[in-house]
């Protein structure tokens, strides 16, 4: 299995901050049926919305974190990535804020969603002419 998640820059580091949340080897409980599905249906929504969305200029999505309490801007290929990890390892990885994004090149899951259903409609639309 590839993992494409950054360097732990505190490695074998004694004064590693992160030491008191616990031992990275215990052991995780598997994702459950139903939250794996609900991992595959986002991987697969992403790349629908990545499809549409990136062709504008939009970079990735917003969201809205239940840890800090602040908004990260996620670019297409690290949400790929973050999602992927969950569906393996059973945890979302330990995530870092963007520096310095521009909040006009991201849109909400939401706004994504939105979007890709109006492209669906209007395809419809025609097809019904």
């Amino acid at each position: 299995m590839h993992d494409d998640a950054p360097l732990d820059p505190f490695a074998g580091d004694p004064e590693d901050p992160a030491a008191s949340l616990g031992d990275p080897g215990e052991e995780v409980a598997p994702l459950s049926v139903a939250e794996r599905e609900d991992v595959l249906a986002d991987l697969a929504d992403l790349e629908v919305f990545r499809a549409l969305l990136e062709p504008l200029g939009v970079r990735g999505l917003t969201v809205d974190c239940g840890d800090c309490g602040k908004l990260h801007y996620i670019d297409w290929d690290l949400l790929h990535g973050n999602l992927r990890h969950l569906l393996d390892q059973g945890l979302p990885r330990v995530h870092e804020p963007a520096l310095a994004p521009d909040p006009v090149d991201y849109v909400s899951w939401e706004y994504a969603r939105g979007y890709v259903d109006g492209v669906i409609d209007s395809e419809e639309g025609r097809d019904n002419d």
